[in-house]
């Protein structure tokens, strides 16, 4: 796109993914984010409050610190309108922090997991490490794989 001059025209498309719940029923859901991975969680978190769906939520959203989570005010605010409890997890906590901390690993997960977890549907989204150890202790926790979205991205 830089090479282009002002006024050419170019044809767009997309996206075309299937990160997606539309096409994934269930009573409930879990987003496991980690950095910029909360980006597409939160378009379903949008999505979720704009159809007035309190289907409960977990959020699980690792960052690097606090101040690198981006959308916490969002967040709070969508806590108000969805069923969404959150979880955030900085690798390196504040001073006083006593909630979640370091990586989300499968004793984190598991602490945090509702009732009748292996119904959600899971969608998780961030670097590919994370992945990898989310999807290995879903499966080791007796989620059906087919519940397990996943979005992987590589930075280039």
């Amino acid at each position: 796109m830089a090479g282009l001059r002002p006024g050419t025209r170019a044809y767009l498309d997309g996206p075309h993914g299937v990160f997606t719940p539309d096409r994934n029923e269930g009573p409930g859901f879990v987003l496991i984010a980690g950095g910029v991975g909360i980006g597409p969680l939160m378009s379903m978190l949008r999505t979720f409050a704009d159809r007035d769906d309190r289907r409960p939520c977990l959020l699980i959203y690792a960052s690097r610190t606090l101040d690198d989570a981006t959308f916490l005010e969002e967040i709070g605010q969508l806590r108000g309108r969805l069923d969404l409890t959150t979880v955030l997890v900085p690798e390196v906590p504040p001073e006083g922090w006593t909630e979640e901390s370091g990586r989300i690993d499968q004793a984190l997960i598991r602490r945090h997991l509702p009732p009748r977890f292996e119904r959600m549907q899971y969608f998780v989204c961030g670097p590919p490490p994370m992945l990898d150890a989310v999807e290995a202790t879903l499966a080791e926790l007796g989620v059906p794989a087919a519940r397990v979205h996943t979005e992987r991205f590589v930075f280039v």
